[in-house]
């Protein structure tokens, strides 16, 4: 069954929703400060205009009031048949006075005690309402609109006493006025106030877009200064320059262009250093099997050699895979919690058959420490110095892994009793393809794995030391330390160190 088509308040919203989300960053300050600035301004608009006219309907009617007084002077009270009678005298004239201009007409009407007429326009309707109790004018008045004639007119109802001999009484006079006049006003009043409120949100939308540009002037500079650079210039933004608000998306920028640099590095390294090694090996494959094919070994042999050299190019591509997964880890962040200690006694069960080959005397003394790491990396860091001291041991010799923690570290020691290393190359043999004879019996190695170690120690945040084990002026060994910090959760629940794990295995 399909979905309901969205209604069109919902299509409107979409549409709405995406033209926001679309808006750059001056049209969304200017649409949030303009928008809020004009409603307040309608707003503001309305509620002028209103009290403007408020004020001149007062105004009018308070003509209106002083006409009807003029009125309720010229009464007086005169006998007649049927007793006291209100007369008047009121000619039309009387009114001109209080006519704003010619484009307004007044009309009045006044009835006597008994709402008899005595003056004014007959046809004028007579008042039926009734005084207000409250009323800001000191008159008995009431102000009403009604309809004259075919005309809309605003009308005040004045209850006027009359004395005089004949007798006493309350004459009522109504006066109206058309009112083309107040609407005149009321035009008048509102466009002089739309003008002048468009003004100010000219004004406001001026200044408004002057200050935008000139606040968004860094972030365009910004942007064409990347927009400028060629694909592969990763130097750092300026940052002194930069406003204060800028300055962290700035330093973030960096930090993810030092990133990007580094692992474009690592690539390009990568790439260099496969096609430079994996030459070798592929070549010399291929005149063994160009010999074996021509019949220059026997069989049995050309086999072995070229099963030797597959496993120096297999071994050789998985420490390079390796190099580039301990970078690729190490733009994932922090990494996990791990039981160093096991992963360490694991590798040093796996490579003990190893040992038992060459005759050592292996010994393994660890304590429990948990560290942030991937435990691919950790058992990696651990096989590769393991491996290798295994290899530059003396036949007979012997090799100690020991691990211990101060207050915030963990300790990793791998003791051979190897030839050790001259200083010259402590530094160098930490590069990639950097073994030698100099270190032993690597002939078969591919200078790898020391390289893997640093990169593994360096992105956990700990140190690898090689040291030579001195003993009567003559090296006995080589001592690998590791150092990395202890997880803070480590910390505070293994306060006290419990008592070390020791295996012998000679």
């Amino acid at each position: 069954m399909s979905a309901a088509a969205p209604g069109p308040l919902a299509r409107l919203h979409q549409r709405l929703a995406h033209r926001i989300a679309h808006l750059s960053l001056r049209a969304e300050l200017l649409t949030g400060i303009l928008l809020p600035v004009t409603v307040l301004v309608v707003i503001h608009t309305v509620s002028l205009y209103h009290e403007a006219s408020e004020a001149a309907g007062i105004a009018y009617d308070r003509t209106l009031l002083a006409s009807a007084k003029a009125i309720g002077e010229r009464l007086e009270v005169r006998a007649g048949a049927g007793g006291a009678q209100v007369a008047a005298d009121v000619p039309y004239s009387a009114l001109e006075a209080f006519e704003a201009d010619n484009r307004s007409r007044m009309f009045f009407r006044v009835s006597g005690f008994a709402g008899e007429m005595v003056s004014g326009f007959e046809d004028l309707p007579p008042w039926s309402g009734h005084i207000p109790q409250r009323s800001v004018y000191a008159a008995l008045v009431d102000f009403q609109d009604a309809e004259y004639r075919g005309m809309p007119v605003r009308m005040a109802v004045l209850l006027q006493p009359v004395a005089g001999q004949a007798g006493q009484g309350m004459a009522t006079i109504q006066v109206a006025e058309t009112l083309e006049l107040r609407h005149t006003l009321a035009r008048q009043i509102l466009i002089g106030t739309l003008w002048r409120q468009a003004a100010l949100v000219a004004v406001i939308a001026l200044v408004v877009v002057w200050v935008v540009q000139h606040a968004t002037r860094p972030v365009r500079r910004l942007s064409e200064e990347i927009a400028r650079r060629a694909e592969d210039d990763l130097t750092p933004l300026a940052t002194e320059e930069a406003p204060r608000e800028l300055r962290p998306l700035v330093e973030a920028t960096n930090a993810m262009m030092d990133r990007s640099a580094r692992l474009l590095e690592h690539q390009k390294r990568f790439v260099r250093d496969a096609a430079h090694q994996l030459r070798t090996p592929l070549a010399v494959l291929k005149v063994q099997v160009q010999s074996a094919r021509r019949g220059d070994t026997d069989s049995a042999t050309a086999l072995a050699e070229i099963e030797h050299t597959v496993d120096r190019a297999t071994g050789l591509a998985n420490q390079m895979l390796a190099l580039a997964k301990v970078e690729q880890l190490r733009q994932q962040g922090q990494p996990p919690l791990a039981d160093w200690e096991a992963l360490v006694r694991d590798v040093a069960l796996d490579l003990a058959a190893l040992a038992a080959e060459r005759d050592l005397d292996f010994s393994v003394e660890t304590v429990p420490a948990t560290v942030r790491g991937h435990e691919w990396a950790l058992r990696e860091l651990a096989r590769n110095l393991l491996h290798n001291a295994i290899k530059c041991s003396a036949p007979g010799g012997m090799l100690a892994v020991t691990m211990h923690r101060d207050g915030h570290h963990a300790a990793l020691t791998i003791a051979d009793s190897g030839p050790g290393i001259a200083e010259p190359l402590r530094e160098r043999l930490f590069r990639p393809f950097a073994a030698g004879p100099e270190r032993g019996d690597l002939s078969g190695g591919s200078g790898l794995g020391l390289a893997i170690c640093r990169d593994i120690v360096d992105s956990l945040g700990g140190t690898l030391v090689l040291d030579n084990r001195i003993r009567r002026s003559r090296i006995t060994g080589l001592d690998a330390t590791v150092r990395l910090p202890l997880a803070r959760v480590a910390a505070l629940s293994d306060a006290a160190e419990p008592g070390a794990v020791h295996h012998s295995l000679s």
